[in-house]
């Protein structure tokens, strides 16, 4: 345990630099979204070279909807291919200058198979900023490799099941970039089996809890959170910076199959290079651990198992799974053309868990990665992202709408 505490103190202090003032932010929000005339997006471009004419709607201060909607295919967890729609729409519901940017993403897949995923993520922000409103709803029929606990297993089994998840949290500002509330987390895994029957997943995980074939796992839990952000637009984070703290309490009396607890600890930290277009160093770093012992086994800390499923690019979802894991990442953002509607990343991560025999950290797996972005919406920042990533003995193209963090 305080190897772990080290760890955390190690991760966390180069980002909790003095975060009072966000003063290395560029622009303020009202600048940010307004001022765009030099700006360039795929949007324009194509109505443009279509000769299609749109008619301005009315603008409504602090209310004007702003959509993004990009047809994605792509690779799936357990081999294949799917069918991705992915619409997100951002918008404010106050003065810009005092109120951060809303969005709403649905971006439904198939693989035309009878396996789909239907996920649902909302931030909303109320005018003023007075309250912040975080949901993430999805269900989803995929199937999904497993190595079991620990970051040196090397043998794979197929695990089919439904997933159902519905994440709902509400924050109240206590003091500027600073909010506090409560939440409610469930997550329901339906008829946990492995692809050939005959395999034990109680004997293959070497874990007792969610791993009985043919079962379900059934976890609900209160939420206690603190957030600070400073970042006035999540779709494209401007220079600021993000902490976010989740304590998660599962009790049986709520439903859960077994009561046991979890930490998760978000830390993110943007920085800029110069005034004038995209020129950022981004870093995160997260540590996710259970505490006590009876999680279920598709519960536990897992590699992609972010609040928003975009960490570990270069690996497997799940490769890697423990009863502690952290994580982190660098990114470098640049644009290529002055009028901001092509850009690049670079980027690295870096994720370890925890050991089933002795609970220490013994196994650090690394990914580098580059990608290219095209401006989508340049009222939002949205852009769609086209990354290749790589980790010991896997590869993967990833096509996405906006930012990894």
């Amino acid at each position: 345990m305080r190897r772990k505490t080290v760890v955390l103190i190690a991760c966390i202090l180069p980002l909790c630099l003095r975060a009072q003032n966000p003063t290395g932010m560029i622009n303020p929000p009202a600048t940010e979204v307004k001022d765009t005339s030099g700006q360039k997006d795929l949007v324009e471009i194509l109505l443009k070279a279509s000769h299609i004419h749109l008619k301005k709607t009315p603008r409504i201060e602090g209310r004007r909807v702003y959509y993004s909607l990009v047809p994605l295919s792509l690779s799936v967890p357990g081999g294949g291919a799917a069918l991705v729609t992915a619409t997100q729409a951002g918008f404010y519901l106050g003065d810009r200058n005092t109120t951060y940017l809303s969005n709403i993403t649905f971006s439904p897949s198939t693989n035309f198979k009878g396996q789909f995923v239907i996920p649902f993520h909302s931030n909303i922000w109320a005018a003023g900023n007075a309250w912040n409103f975080q949901g993430d709803t999805r269900f989803s029929i995929f199937p999904q490799y497993s190595w079991g606990l620990g970051g040196s297993q090397t043998e794979k089994q197929l695990i089919r099941y439904s997933y159902l998840r519905f994440y709902h949290a509400a924050l109240k500002r206590i003091k500027p970039y600073l909010f506090a509330g409560i939440g409610y987390d469930l997550d329901y895994h339906i008829h946990i089996h492995p692809d050939i029957d005959s395999v034990n997943l109680q004997k293959f995980t070497a874990y007792n809890y969610g791993t009985i074939n043919h079962s379900n796992s059934f976890s609900s839990g209160i939420t206690f959170n603190l957030l600070y952000d400073s970042r006035t637009n999540s779709i494209n984070p401007l220079p600021g910076f993000y902490y976010d703290f989740i304590y998660r309490v599962n009790p049986r009396f709520l439903g859960s199959d077994d009561w046991w607890h979890s930490l998760y600890l978000d830390a993110r930290k943007y920085i800029p290079f110069g005034h004038k277009g995209q020129n950022v160093l981004a870093l995160w770093t997260y540590y996710w651990t259970i505490l006590g012992t009876h999680a279920p086994y598709l519960d536990l800390p897992a590699i992609g198992g972010d609040a928003n499923g975009r960490s570990g690019r270069g690996f497997y979802p799940g490769r890697y799974t423990g009863k502690t894991l952290w994580y982190l990442e660098a990114e470098y953002r640049r644009d290529i053309t002055a009028n901001g509607l092509l850009g690049f990343v670079v980027f690295s991560n870096l994720n370890t868990v925890t050991e089933p025999d002795n609970h220490q950290f013994a196994y650090p797996h690394p990914a580098v990665g580059t990608g290219l972005r095209i401006k989508f919406n340049k009222r939002t920042g949205t852009n769609i992202g086209i990354d290749a990533a790589a980790s010991k003995g896997y590869t993967a193209v990833y096509l996405s709408l906006g930012e990894a963090f």
